[in-house]
């Protein structure tokens, strides 16, 4: 699962503008890069940089819908004892990590110690890992090898742990204290992809992060990097000898024409540029410079009839890829603030009742210009559990926020417009976002659904690597995100508000004993009946604390260019740049 701005989400990729040596991608993200340890990253941007750098065990099929498990470095599916508690994986022999001068000229084969040790790293406090949650109360041996580093400061790498272990150069071995169904969906993601111990003790810093120096084992390697601004991607001659798939269904042999049986990547090179606002993306799109572009909700109707393109952009070739995202959108509250925060009945209320004054209806038809479908529970679309009869999980209540706020006694004591606490301090909410065109125009329906129920509201702008920083920090009262799911498990999601992932995923900071309890309980459980209704209770214990306010979920639209190859949407895999071929 990774983070991604609210509502500003957008990727481009790009043709070259004028003649070149070297084919290209040119991609373009919203917001800059933070960075590309596989082991330490969170947000889509980074994270997608990072999967075309490092490659995991696993993959999905790049066709098959839905979604089908295939081995990556991994040589076979992995063996799973039957009480489901023990995964056994064989690496293929032979791969190799891209050259680097930490592996003093010598090719440097990926052997299975690796994934130990990138895997060790998860758990390592310092690095403060958003997943450590995976292994957390389940690896046997982990959380005895956490407590064990906050005890003296320093994670012990050498030191074994009974749950993760190479039994030779090639075999890993996973032991759990219980049965983890999804266990092998994590390791299609980069988070469990592999680094080198002698690149990440070379160029760590004091988190024992290595953000700045990405060696892997994939398709590409960093060639060039100009923070938040640009960055360059090469093909890694290292790779192992992928061929492009052929696809199962006859309805994909369009998109394989001409491509499938060819070495990937197709294209050698990729450049990426950060351009923050969607209008300039959009136009570069229509110039041709670019090969496709997720288009923003507030510019649909430029493009979109209906569901479909508007004429001039059919005549032209151009294709639309539309798809509900796999994603967890909403605006949290810092429940450690001194304002919005804690447990109490008037906070509480206070939280449900900027949740009732805002108009998502609103959202949906105007900003988003109907290219959204409201947010009904926590397990985003596609994922396991997703209930799509549910209804609707917040309304608009304006008239019933008011009640509410005066009913725990924050009123408007001096006749200003703008209420006041219980205790007679001025009422002041300050939401944070990004300066870009989208979260402007979101702010200020914020803004007015806040002055119609007598909340004053303020916002803080900050660039999208200081907020993640921030939120990490505890330093933000409000802030509006999405999360993005790269497998089909929605654990995540839940995770999302364990209150052992304050200071890493849970940026609410919620701390509920209940809500601990029943997402411990989901974590024993397979798919189906059961662990989906522990999945409703969380669900409603977050909306019954006012901890979010669950956004709709995005309708993406990708436009691209007749001459852009071998492009299909997945709903957990983001841009896999090495199977597009540009002409």
């Amino acid at each position: 699962m990774l983070l991604c701005a609210l509502a500003g989400t957008a990727w481009c990729s790009a043709a070259p503008a004028a003649a070149q040596t070297q084919k290209a991608i040119r991609v373009a993200f919203a917001v800059a890069e933070t960075g590309f340890d596989p082991q330490a990253i969170a947000d889509s941007y980074s994270s997608t940089i990072a999967a075309a750098i490092f490659e995991p065990l696993y993959t999905y099929d790049y066709f098959a819908r839905p979604a089908k498990l295939v081995p990556a470095a991994a040589e076979a599916l992995p063996e799973v004892s039957a009480d489901l508690t023990t995964y056994t994986i064989r690496l293929r022999k032979g791969l190799r990590f891209a050259d680097d001068p930490a592996f003093g000229g010598r090719p440097r084969e990926l052997v299975a110690q690796d994934f130990v040790y990138s895997w060790k790293r998860l758990l390592d406090p310092k690095v403060r890992s958003y997943y450590v949650h995976v292994f957390e109360n389940r690896l046997v041996g982990g959380d005895e090898a956490i407590a064990a580093a906050r005890r003296s400061g320093a994670f012990d790498y050498d030191a074994p742990i009974e749950g993760l272990a190479a039994l030779d150069r090639h075999t890993i071995r996973v032991r759990f204290n219980q049965p983890y169904f999804g266990f092998r969906h994590w390791l299609t993601t980069v988070t469990f992809a592999p680094v080198a111990r002698e690149v990440i003790e070379r160029h760590k810093d004091a988190s024992n992060r290595a953000m700045e120096h990405p060696v892997g084992s994939g398709p590409y390697r960093l060639a060039e990097w100009r923070r938040s601004q640009k960055i360059v991607l090469e093909a890694n001659p290292n790779w192992r000898g992928v061929r492009y798939p052929a696809p199962s269904d006859p309805a994909d042999a369009p998109i394989a024409k001409g491509l499938a049986g060819r070495k990937l990547p197709l294209v050698p090179r990729v450049e990426i540029s950060i351009i923050e606002e969607a209008q300039p993306r959009l136009l570069s799109f229509e110039r041709g410079e670019i090969d496709m572009v997720d288009l923003p909700g507030d510019l649909a109707t430029n493009v979109l009839d209906g569901d479909g393109l508007k004429p001039a952009y059919t005549k032209r070739g151009i294709e639309l890829h539309r798809m509900l995202e796999p994603a967890l959108n909403f605006t949290y509250f810092n429940l450690d603030d001194p304002v919005v925060g804690g447990y109490s009945q008037e906070r509480i209320a206070l939280r449900r009742a900027m949740i009732l004054g805002y108009d998502r209806d609103t959202e949906i038809r105007v900003l988003r210009n109907g290219q959204a479908v409201p947010g009904t529970q926590i397990s985003p679309p596609w994922t396991e559990g997703f209930d799509p009869k549910r209804p609707p999980l917040q309304k608009h209540d304006p008239a019933g926020a008011r009640a509410l706020l005066d009913r725990f006694g924050y009123r408007d004591r001096d006749g200003d417009g703008y209420r006041e606490t219980p205790d007679g301090r001025p009422l002041v909410i300050e939401k944070a976002s990004t300066p870009n065109a989208t979260d402007r125009a979101t702010d200020e329906l914020w803004r007015k659904c806040m002055d119609a129920i007598g909340v004053r509201m303020t916002f803080l702008k900050q660039k999208w690597p200081d907020l993640v920083r921030m939120a990490e920090a505890g330093r933000l009262q409000m802030w509006g995100l999405g999360w993005i799911h790269t497998i089909p498990d929605p654990d995540s999601s839940y995770a999302l508000l364990y209150s052992k992932q304050i200071g890493m995923m849970n940026d609410a900071r919620l701390r509920l004993p209940e809500y601990d309890r029943l997402y411990e309980a989901s974590r024993a459980l397979p798919d189906g009946a059961e662990r989906n209704a522990l999945y409703a209770k969380m669900t409603d214990l977050m909306s019954a604390y006012g901890v979010w306010e669950v956004g709709p979920s995005r309708i993406s639209n990708w436009l691209t260019q007749p001459r852009l190859k071998g492009f299909k949407r997945h709903p957990f895999l983001q841009h896999r740049w090495e199977y597009y071929d540009v002409e």
